[in-house]
């Protein structure tokens, strides 16, 4: 499975962006997926994650009423919209691809697949 992130960019505290991942070589629907950030010197943390048939979310504490988590299986994607921005938010964005294992998806780093990731700045 191969991951390509896109939507990143410089954002000023307050406002939204919203990430995508395209993704290739693979049977979509089989897979969870889950959106991460890191920060250089810290460890890749989980923001989001979202189960093979759409019906689970979840989210970090960080995210929760503020990000939220989507897929297009026809077209391949994976979505984060970003509200309400924070600098606190600022990393790298990248997502993450597991096979599913039931209808469900786990908040964690430990997925097979990782994209390359796309800078979020938010800075006023």
């Amino acid at each position: 499975v191969q991951l390509v992130e896109s939507g990143g960019g410089l954002v000023q505290p307050g406002g939204g962006l919203r990430l995508s991942c395209a993704i290739s070589g693979g049977t979509v629907d089989h897979y969870a997926f889950a959106w991460f950030r890191q920060v250089p010197g810290n460890q890749r943390e989980a923001i989001s994650c979202i189960s093979s048939d759409e019906d689970s979310t979840y989210y970090s504490n960080s995210a929760k009423g503020r990000f939220t988590i989507s897929r297009d299986n026809a077209k391949k994607m994976v979505y984060l919209q970003m509200t309400s921005l924070k600098p606190d938010d600022t990393g790298i964005y990248s997502c993450g691809a597991e096979i599913a294992t039931g209808f469900v998806c786990l908040l964690n780093d430990d997925y097979t697949w990782y994209g390359q990731g796309t800078q979020v700045t938010v800075s006023s």
